[in-house]
C-alpha cells in the first residue's frame, strides 16, 4: 500500500449494472452506471453522468450469486461521492468513488416471496450493522 492509499477494506472486482439517484435534487431521475469494484464501505463505478465530490446518492445493484452466496442479492445503499476521475474509462466515462454510509442487502428471492413482486430493498442499517454488503 502506498502512502496515498487510504483503503482499509479489500475491493472485489465486480462489473454489474447499477442504478443511482441524486438525493439532494428533488424528484431526481434514476440514472445508470456500471460497478468496477466494491468493498464493504465503498463502490467504484463508471458513468457518463457528471457528479461532484460530496454528492449524496441512493445506489441500487444486484449482487450476483457468486458474491452473495446461495442466491442473488439486491443491495440498496446511501453513499456519498468521495472521488471523481474524469475520462477514466472507455467512452469518456468518469470513475466515481463512493463511500457507503448506509446499506441493506436482501436475497432477491426472499424479497419477492415477502412482497409478491420483484422489488428492491429499503435502506436500513448503517455500516455499524456488522454485515458485509453482499451478505443476505
Amino acid at each position: 500500500m502506498n502512502s496515498r492509499e487510504r483503503r482499509i477494506d479489500t475491493r472485489i472486482n465486480l462489473n454489474v449494472p447499477l442504478r443511482f439517484r441524486v438525493l439532494n435534487i428533488p424528484n431526481s431521475q434514476e440514472l445508470t452506471g456500471e460497478s468496477i469494484n466494491i468493498s464493504q464501505r465503498g463502490i467504484l463505478f463508471a458513468t457518463a453522468i457528471p457528479l461532484l465530490i460530496g454528492t449524496p446518492l441512493e445506489v441500487s445493484l444486484k449482487m450476483p450469486r457468486e458474491m452473495a452466496g446461495h442466491a442473488a442479492s439486491d443491495l440498496k445503499c446511501i453513499a456519498r461521492v468521495v472521488h471523481v476521475e474524469p475520462n477514466a474509462f472507455l467512452g469518456g466515462k468518469a470513475g466515481i468513488g463512493l463511500h457507503i454510509e448506509q446499506y441493506q442487502a436482501r436475497a432477491a428471492a426472499k424479497a419477492e416471496a415477502e412482497t409478491g413482486v420483484g422489488v428492491g430493498v429499503g435502506v436500513g442499517a448503517g455500516m455499524g450493522a456488522g454485515k458485509e454488503p453482499w451478505a443476505s
